[in-house]
Parts: C-alpha cells; sequence; structure tokens
C-alpha cells in the first residue's frame, strides 16, 4: 500500500464519513468523492480541500496552496486532520456549496452493436479461381 493512499485511508475512518467518501487516483494523487463530487485532493500525503466559502468560515484561517504544480491555490488542511468533527463538517460543508457533477451523455455505440444494421448470416463464399 502506497504512503499516499494510507493517507486516503486515514482521512476516510478518521472523518467518520463512510461509503460516502470515496476516492480515485487520478494525474499523480488521490481525487476525494463525496456524494459524487469532488471535494478535495490528497497529495505527497497532505489533504487539499476545494477552496469555497464554507471552506473559509472554518476555524482558524486555513492556509492556502496548490495541490500540485501549476494547480489553483486549494485550502491545506494539517491540524483539521487530527480532529474528527471538524474534518467531517469541513468535508461537508464543501460538498454542499460546490455544484452538482455534470451528467455524463449517454455512451455512443456503433450501428451494428444496436441492432440497426443487419449482420450477415451466412459467411460469404471464398471465390473459386477459373
Amino acid at each position: 500500500m502506497s504512503p499516499q493512499f494510507k493517507t486516503v485511508a486515514f482521512i476516510a475512518d478518521h472523518s467518520g464519513l463512510g461509503p460516502r467518501l470515496t476516492s480515485k487516483f487520478m494525474f499523480g494523487a488521490y481525487a476525494l468523492y463525496l456524494h459524487g463530487t469532488v471535494v478535495a485532493f490528497v497529495g505527497d500525503n497532505k489533504l487539499f480541500l476545494k477552496p469555497t466559502d464554507a471552506g473559509r468560515a472554518l476555524p482558524g484561517s486555513p492556509t492556502e496552496a496548490p495541490a500540485h504544480p501549476g494547480s489553483k491555490n486549494c485550502f491545506l488542511l494539517e491540524q483539521e486532520l487530527e480532529d474528527p468533527e471538524l474534518l467531517r463538517k469541513a468535508l461537508e460543508r464543501t460538498e454542499s456549496v460546490l455544484p452538482l457533477p455534470k451528467p455524463k451523455p449517454p455512451i455512443r455505440m456503433h450501428p451494428v452493436a444496436q441492432g440497426k444494421i443487419a449482420k450477415r448470416s451466412k459467411p460469404r463464399k471464398p471465390e473459386s479461381a477459373a
């Protein structure tokens, strides 16, 4: 188990959100999803909360730092990891103000797979050389 995944597992266990909090490894970091909405990232064993006004209202002043080089600043949560109640509130409040994810468009299938084009029932006979 990678050190970064251990951090994700610690956050999931410590927050008490159970199966509502999921993670996905993308671009060298883990994205944390709450009810299908990305609320935070875990990179270099640090938790970066998406910046929102609700996150700014948390006790103390959150430190802003980029989750990875070239990204927008996020709230770096360090001491909040030690307090399960504060961690859960931070994730839930952030999720409550973020927009819902856009629905994915339906997958377009090839016309043969959809049954719109008839499949050949018999294979072609090879042409005999004359």
